[in-house]
């Protein structure tokens, strides 16, 4: 299905804004196909026996959407940069109640030797999705633009040239800056 075009899109999301509900019920069918497409790009870099599934994640993340107070929608990268926002929710939530009843919460105990129920790949090595989200709050802390960029291409699963028009920003922009991010977590998180 090919992607909707922008100016649908945005139409739409003024709509909702200004109240219309059954704008709503129409933009959803233009953007689940991408919204699913992004969610199954970000899975593949979770470990092959992970439970959620790309329409899991989205579902979840638009549950999150529909709940948020009226935002002032700009347009279509603006709907993409909170779904991606809403999707590492949806994956750093995941990951803390893997962890939580790792650590034996109010659940039966469920035996795990390893990190894998919230480790995620990055470029072939396993990291700690619960590690990177606070590494991502501390580099919010110092470039919200950055930080932004690594959601967007990370837990969005966009491409550069997706992240590009996102931000409003040349890929030859982008793809520096995401240099520039990657190398600065892969310190944060205790790379050598």
């Amino acid at each position: 299905m090919p992607t909707p075009s922008a100016g649908a899109v945005t139409g739409l999301l003024l709509e909702w804004r200004r109240g219309d509900a059954e704008a709503l019920a129409r933009l959803l069918p233009l953007v689940y196909d991408e919204l699913r497409a992004i969610a199954a790009r970000q899975l593949r870099n979770e470990r092959a026996d992970h439970t959620l599934q790309p329409t899991a994640v989205v579902h979840e993340a638009f549950l999150k959407l529909v709940d948020l107070p009226r935002l002032q929608w700009q347009d279509r990268a603006h709907f993409l940069a909170v779904a991606s926002r809403l999707m590492r929710q949806v994956l750093v939530d995941y990951a803390r109640a893997r962890e939580t009843l790792k650590r034996g919460g109010s659940a039966p105990r469920i035996d795990q030797s390893s990190q894998a129920e919230q480790t995620v790949a990055i470029e072939g090595e396993q990291i700690d999705l619960l590690a990177l989200d606070g590494a991502l709050e501390r580099l919010a802390a110092l470039d919200a633009e950055q930080a932004q960029l690594v959601e967007l291409r990370f837990f969005g699963g966009l491409t550069i040239a997706e992240t590009a028009e996102v931000l409003r920003s040349s890929p030859a922009t982008v793809k520096r800056d995401w240099d520039t991010a990657r190398t600065w977590l892969f310190r944060e998180l205790g790379g050598a």
